[in-house]
Parts: C-alpha cells; structure tokens; sequence
C-alpha cells in the first residue's frame, strides 16, 4: 500500500498536470487566463496551501440545466477544479483497478461507444429474451458521505489525503440540502465535479460486484447508475431486481426509482444511452433528438449574439454527429441539416 499519496497529490508535476487538464476546452476564460497570468507562483501557493492543510474550497456557483428533467448543476471555481483532477490523477487508477469491466462510464478506454458495442453482443446472445432494466432514483443527492468516505478508506490509506477527500465530499454541504434525518446523515455530491464522476462510480462497485459474484449475472453492463442484466428467464430476473432493490436499500442507502425499474421484452427494443436497441440496429431516442434540436436553437441564438464562436458551434455539431452516426440515422442526420440550413462547414453530420 503506498502512503505517499498525498505528496504525490501536492507535487507541482500534478498540480501543473492536474491544471492543463482543467483548462482544457476553456483557455480563454478569463478565470483561466487570470490564473495562467502567473501559473508558476499560483501552483506553488496551491501547493502550498495543500500541504500545510490551509487548503479551504470555494464557493460553487449553481445553474440549472434542463433536459428530460430540470437539474442542479455546481460548478467550483477553477483552482478548486485543479484540485479536483490533482486528486482524480492519483487514486484514480488506485479504484479503477477493482471495478469490474461491465462499468463503462468516466473510465479510460471504456465510454458511451464501448458500452453501446457491449449491449449489442448481449442482445444478439439472447434475441428473445428479457432485460431488467434499472436506474437510481436521484443517485448523485442519495449518495451519502459517511459511506462513501468508508469505501475511500479502504483503499486509500494516507490520512491527510483523506482529510483532502472529505473537505471535497463535503465541500458543497448547504444546511438547507443534503440532510437525510435523524443521525446526521448527510448525502449528496455535486454533479458538475470530476470527482463526483470518480466517486459515483466507487460507490457503485459494491452492487457491480454483488451482481456478477452473488447473484452470478454473467450478462451485465453499468453506465453510472443505469444498469442491465439480460437473462432467458424472466423469473429469475423478477428475483434479481428484489434482491437488488433491498441491497441497495441496505447497504448504500440507494433506491431503484420506481417508474425506470422494469423487466422489458428484448424483441421489442430496449431505450438505453440515448439510443432504442432491436436486435439488427438501433435508432435514437426521440427524446434524445428533442434535445438535440432544443440545444441547436440556443446555440445559433447564441452564436448570433457572439456568446459563443463558430469553432465552439461545429464541435458541438460534431459531437453529435459522432454519436448520431452509430446509430440507423442516415435520414434523419440529412433531415436535420436542410431544415436548419446548417453551414456547409457541417458536411461532417452527413
């Protein structure tokens, strides 16, 4: 066990690493720029400050984003984000070791694409058979701290980066939020922190591990917290999702939600990753095309208002083609472009 984590944490290799990771895509933001107007002397009182526990978190700032549901997002200041990757690129690798190979998302050379590939050679294994499809109910504000914390220790046993972790964990605690009751228990991380990424997932390797070595679930797959088992028999898959409802309950303190935990019919199409799967191709989510054409509108209003710069537009449009493209939507991609009359610069989506 190594127990120089925390040095490792602090050194300005890291913190420099740790910072051009943070400013990655957003290099002319001013808060960005005003810290690179003297990195070198800003790492170094960051490092400082992190080795002689003076270290204290920002304020986050909170905006809500709406998609298929009205979500609160917290967003640390930029030093703080440099903190979050400086820890992220330590123990990071320590976790990512004991997670099983069905967990897919925020990990090196797995992803959205990997996991899509994965489900696919699932449902051709059993083309008749079910899917017990599942997600937790408000995951990110249900996760609670002291269990959370008691999963980090026992990996990670050099105290004064614990000590670092729990001011992370606890750093976006509103005595109006975050309280479950009576025992103090407090719960909740913010979605918009790399290490809420990191953590979502530690938490989660508890029922990973329970399904592939309790329940012996060989056709498994987990993207943060929707998850699958595809089974020939939709009796035992009735038994899994009770004894996975009472696992949660019981040892993360998690809940199935009660609308999005169903055994479905393999034949006829599974919605997963934005995606609806049949057995020889899959189409995209109507709802998923919904907020794509939602998000193009704002973008060209705010590329008309210069809010944000061409370059900022085709990447986004890039970035949906790339996940268009992976999916039956050769028609609807050329739908799309004549009826925004897209630039010609957006050939790509085509």
């Amino acid at each position: 066990m190594q127990t120089n984590l925390f040095e490792q944490v602090c050194s300005f290799k890291n913190i420099y690493l740790a910072y051009k990771k943070a400013k990655r895509n957003k290099k002319y933001r001013p808060y960005v720029l005003e810290f690179s107007a003297d990195l070198e002397r800003n790492i170094i009182s960051l490092a400082n400050d992190l080795k002689a526990g003076r270290y204290c978190h920002g304020k986050y700032k909170e905006r809500y984003i709406s998609d298929l549901k009205k979500r609160l997002i917290k967003i640390a200041p930029f030093r703080d984000r440099i903190v979050h990757h400086a820890i992220c690129n330590i123990i990071e690798p320590i976790f990512d070791k004991n997670f099983v190979k069905e967990s897919f998302a925020c990990r090196t050379g797995k992803g959205n694409h990997r996991a899509v590939l994965k489900f696919k050679s699932m449902m051709r294994v059993f083309e008749d058979g079910h899917c017990l499809k599942c997600d937790i109910s408000k995951y990110f504000a249900s996760i609670q701290h002291n269990i959370l914390l008691d999963l980090i220790k026992k990996k990670i046993k050099d105290e004064k980066l614990v000590n670092l972790v729990t001011k992370v964990i606890y750093s976006s605690y509103d005595s109006k939020m975050d309280y479950l009751g009576k025992g103090s228990i407090y719960a909740g991380i913010p979605i918009g922190n790399l290490t809420s990424q990191l953590f979502a997932n530690i938490y989660l390797n508890e029922l990973d591990h329970f399904i592939k070595e309790v329940l012996k679930e060989k056709h498994y797959i987990r993207y943060m917290d929707d998850f699958l088992i595809v089974s020939p028999n939709k009796i035992i898959l009735q038994k899994d999702k009770f004894i996975i409802s009472k696992f949660l309950k019981r040892k993360l303190g998690l809940t199935l939600h009660s609308r999005k935990a169903n055994i479905l019919l393999l034949n006829r199409g599974v919605e997963f990753l934005g995606y609806k799967f049949f057995k020889n191709y899959r189409l995209i989510r109507k709802a998923t095309i919904g907020r794509f054409e939602k998000s193009l509108k704002l973008y060209r209003i705010k590329l008309k208002k210069r809010e944000i710069d061409s370059a900022f537009y085709l990447s986004s449009l890039r970035s949906w083609g790339t996940f268009a493209r992976f999916a039956n939507s050769y028609k609807l991609r050329q739908y799309l472009f004549i009826k925004y009359s897209l630039p010609i610069e957006a050939h790509f989506l085509v």
